[in-house]
């Protein structure tokens, strides 16, 4: 009995060491990867001065910026890790080298995600801003540690008036829980406010994706060659390069008088925009007839046979939940890996809905970039101060922390919350849930209809000419029965 006990006791520790070993193999990479990424954007003169004092203070700020988005990353990647090594078991049930991939492996993953995406969103990032702006106290002796005093209690400030503004709004919706919980900080504030931060992320989750899912075609668009109709690239391109020249000769080599004229900013991005049309138009001219007519048709299908297919498995969530409980998300303890698909269409299924997840997120991220209010913190390349990386690590963490419970809830994929992921209050909330399911399926029906039709009619304007008229060209002005009678005619 004693040896049996032992053995066990031997295998319990043995399994703990490997799964702290994959686990911070696997954040190590990440990590890798994303200060790669953020010493790609980085304005590099915040990090080469001759104050050796802030450039100490922004390198450690660059360093929880990239612990910060390396958890984000591994949360966007929770649900698709879940759902292939349940693939990969039910695939391989006997095979030694796949021992290492269980349950408890992917449940401490999934804990780790979540206690490191608290960690970073109340403490790190917060702290990372205060060190950057702080100079220290008034009459303190100057350097790295006064400046890590001031962070720390401005810090401390923060946390105790974010934990007063959560006991009050605990206090309003749940008046005796909060009475009895004043002092529970640990299980009962802290998840109650990443409750409030998931809540937050999956609403602007809502807002970014449908419109991200839209934009997704005008920005693979612009990264691929696309056919036109009708159109002569050789006398475009050489009209496009007499223009060009034109350009240049007014900027290089007029006169005086015709500087005092011209408003020479206007024709120098005039003739920028020029340009990078010629450029444009000589990538297309080199492109092969298999990339120009074939490539961008394909990868436009692609696109809309995923956007459709996640519309269609939202509103067959809906379905479901009229009819069926166990639609509805809930969280577990035991993700039971190896027992069966989360998918009724077997493995391809599983593949499927991974590759819906990644297009989903990545569609949010588009969506958040291209909104009004938050376009300004698009990084660019070589440009991003660290404010704004800090703003756009918290702005990832918050969309990919809320993406499992995002896929969850319209019923992308099967698999269920694992851990505190699962112990958010609304989610048991039916009409929470189906309100949610309507809101995306009918916000992104509308942007898709509305993407489409204002495609096809753009492309008809350019492929007619009508884009040459000295008039502005919109939507209103030239009906769509219009076009199609300027198209016949002109075929004729």
């Amino acid at each position: 009995m004693e040896t049996d006990e032992v053995s066990i006791r031997e295998q319990l520790f043995h399994n703990r060491v490997r799964e702290t070993i994959i686990c911070v193999l696997l954040l190590t990479c990440l990590y890798m990867v994303c200060y790669l990424v953020l010493t790609h954007f980085k304005k590099t003169a915040e990090f080469i001065t001759d104050d050796i004092e802030d450039a100490t203070v922004n390198k450690i700020a660059l360093w929880l910026c990239t612990f910060t988005l390396s958890v984000a990353v591994c949360a966007v990647l929770l649900l698709p890790i879940s759902i292939l090594s349940n693939e990969v078991l039910l695939t391989f049930p006997h095979s030694y080298y796949m021992q290492w991939l269980n349950g408890s492996l992917i449940h401490g993953l999934w804990n780790l995600v979540f206690l490191f995406s608290n960690l970073s969103l109340v403490f790190l990032m917060p702290f990372a801003y205060f060190f950057t702006e702080s100079e220290g106290f008034a009459g303190s002796k100057k350097g790295v540690m006064a400046r890590v005093y001031e962070a720390v209690v401005l810090l401390i400030l923060l946390a105790l008036l974010v934990l007063g503004i959560v006991w009050v709004a605990s206090a309003l919706l749940h008046d005796n829980v909060a009475r009895q919980s004043l002092y529970d900080l640990w299980e009962y504030y802290l998840p109650y406010l990443y409750s409030g931060i998931s809540l937050f992320g999956v609403l602007l989750l809502l807002l970014c994706t449908p419109f991200g899912l839209s934009r997704m075609f005008s920005v693979t668009g612009s990264l691929l060659v696309k056919p036109r109709l009708l159109e002569d690239i050789e006398d475009t391109l050489s009209c496009t390069v007499f223009e060009e020249d034109s350009l240049y000769r007014k900027l290089n080599y007029g006169s005086p008088s015709c500087w005092v004229k011209l408003n020479m900013e206007a024709m120098r991005k005039e003739y920028l925009a020029v340009q990078s049309r010629r450029v444009a138009l000589e990538m297309r001219r080199k492109a092969s007839p298999w990339q120009r007519n074939l490539g961008y048709p394909l990868a436009m299908l692609i696109l809309l046979a995923l956007t459709v297919m996640c519309v269609l498995m939202v509103c067959f969530n809906v379905l479901e939940l009229l009819l069926d409980e166990t639609a509805m998300p809930r969280g577990m303890e035991d993700p039971h890996l190896g027992m069966a698909s989360f998918s009724m269409f077997g493995s391809l299924g599983a593949a499927v809905q991974v590759l819906l997840i990644l297009y989903l997120m990545v569609s949010s991220v588009v969506g958040f970039y291209s909104s009004p209010l938050f376009c300004g913190l698009l990084p660019r390349v070589k440009d991003t101060n660290l404010t704004q990386i800090i703003a756009n690590c918290v702005s990832l963490l918050i969309l990919s922390s809320a993406l499992p419970v995002f896929s969850r809830t319209l019923g992308i994929t099967r698999f269920d919350l694992l851990g505190d992921f699962g112990r958010y209050n609304w989610l048991g909330n039916f009409y929470v849930v189906f309100l949610y399911n309507m809101l995306f399926a009918g916000l992104t029906s509308a942007s898709l209809a509305k993407t489409v039709t204002w495609a096809v009619r753009r492309e008809l304007i350019r492929a007619f000419g009508l884009d040459r008229l000295p008039i502005p060209v919109s939507r209103s002005t030239i009906p769509f029965k219009l076009l199609l009678a300027s198209g016949l005619s002109k075929i004729q």
